[in-house]
């Protein structure tokens, strides 16, 4: 988890506002996602690697939507949260059960997220 924080922190200092870091974030996530699963048999140990990172990043999500600080609608943060739940879920069952169609539904998720925040930036 520290990697997904220090990357954020990072990245905080480059982005203009949050919502773009944030978006920045996923599609970094997408990509190596998209990555891995289009050099299937040549990415060797890095799948576990990549969901790691996801799921760290997913982590970070999940924990800021329900801070004090954040204004967004119950009805998002539920939705955030279960999206994150999915993602927890389904990285497990991509490392039990490892194929490159079964990473598609997590680039899908992170580039579709990043775009509806680089829409409300």
């Amino acid at each position: 988890m520290q990697n997904a924080v220090e990357a954020y922190s990072q990245n905080a200092k480059i982005s203009s506002t949050p919502r773009e870091l944030e978006a920045t974030l996923l599609l970094k996530s997408a990509s190596q996602l998209q990555a891995i699963k289009d050099e299937w048999n040549e990415s060797g140990g890095q799948l576990g690697t990549v969901l790691h990172y996801n799921r760290q990043l997913w982590t970070v999500f999940v924990s800021s939507v329900y801070s004090d600080e954040n204004k967004l609608p119950l009805e998002i943060k539920n939705n955030i949260a279960s999206l994150g739940a999915f993602i927890f879920q389904h990285s497990l069952s991509v490392l039990s059960d490892p194929q490159p169609e079964k990473l598609t539904p997590l680039i899908n998720i992170n580039r579709e997220i990043a775009a509806g925040l680089h829409s409300a930036a």
